[in-house]
């Protein structure tokens, strides 16, 4: 009884190395470890009081949202933006604008520009360069039934709320962080709040140093196309051709450049490779190990220290002592 489970364990432990060891593939790539994120960037700057100062525009009554509402949709550009909320008695109100309508595009009458609506700093670009008593003509969509209104601008007396920045990471094929521009530095820029990318982090390998890209840089635009968001710039670096290049329109200190970033790409490393009970290797960004011969030869080492075990049971070790070494004279 005794022998036939030992020989059921045997058994066991074989087809668990052959088979059941694997460990899942990870699903998405490591954070870069040589990003850099400045502390000082990690909050919006204080500028509370200089926004309050800025002619605060006309005013619709319509807050809007990104319109966006699954993860799917996430990873893509999108139609129009939702109306989360209409003030009582507001110009929205009385043209019949309703919460979850869809602004597809608008125009200010009486020949302005037909312009399609993609992201909220859009529309509050909008409301910032119309005057009260201004009229805009919006195409929206209603439960899939689309609809024109007009909208009878008033006179805003005082700003509008501020809007919380997005603050995004791309770690493929730039090494960067950015966050939208707040409301002072995108109407510096021509923008809508929330509007543009600003550089708040950099890897100590990113490409786009070499092309003298900083901290605190504003793009606002890509390849020719207004930022409405950090978002599209996020997407197009996903969606650029390997080796591909992109032209930034960046403002820096008050000063238009444009800068060409190239792209890069994970390196690629081979982290482990195993012939069951015969041969296994393992690299991790922390050490190595190596083991053959049914464990018989055994060896392992960090940035500090090393290990060999032969026959299971003679062991040599060393590594890295508590002191630097003595340089000579």
């Amino acid at each position: 009884m005794i022998r036939s489970s030992l020989i059921h364990c045997s058994l066991a432990v074989v087809l668990a190395g052959l088979f059941g060891c694997a460990a899942e593939l990870p699903k998405q790539s490591p954070p870069l470890a040589a990003m850099q994120e400045p502390p000082a960037l990690l909050v919006e700057p204080s500028d509370e009081l200089e926004r309050a100062a800025l002619d605060p525009g006309a005013f619709s009554g319509i807050e809007v949202a990104d319109a966006r509402a699954s993860l799917d949709a996430l990873l893509e550009a999108p139609e129009g933006i939702a109306v989360a909320r209409v003030v009582e008695n507001s110009p929205a109100a009385q043209a019949g604008i309703v919460p979850g309508d869809l602004l597809l595009s608008a125009r200010v009458l009486p020949d302005g520009p037909e312009q399609d609506l993609s992201w909220p700093s859009e529309w509050r670009d909008l409301e910032l360069k119309s005057a009260a008593g201004s009229e805009i003509e919006v195409n929206l969509d209603r439960a899939g039934a689309t609809k024109r209104t007009r909208l009878l601008m008033t006179a805003r007396y005082r700003p509008a709320e501020r809007i919380a920045v997005a603050r995004l990471r791309e770690d493929q094929r730039a090494g960067i962080v950015v966050r939208g521009a707040t409301e002072v530095e995108a109407r510096k820029a021509g923008m809508g709040p929330g509007a543009g990318a600003v550089i708040v982090g950099l890897s100590g390998d990113s490409p786009w140093r070499k092309a003298d890209l900083r901290f605190g840089d504003l793009i606002v635009a890509v390849d020719g196309e207004p930022l409405g968001a950090p978002d599209v710039l996020i997407e197009r670096i996903r969606g650029a051709k390997p080796g591909a290049e992109l032209e930034l329109d960046v403002q820096r200190a008050g000063v238009a450049l444009k800068l060409r970033a190239p792209l890069s790409q994970r390196e690629q490393e081979l982290s482990e490779f195993s012939i069951p009970l015969v041969f296994t290797y393992e690299h991790t960004r922390t050490g190595t190990e190596t083991s053959f011969l049914f464990g018989l030869f055994h060896y392992e080492s960090t940035r500090a220290a090393w290990a060999v075990r032969l026959l299971w049971l003679i062991k040599f070790s060393g590594g890295d002592s508590d002191q630097l070494e003595e340089l000579g004279s």
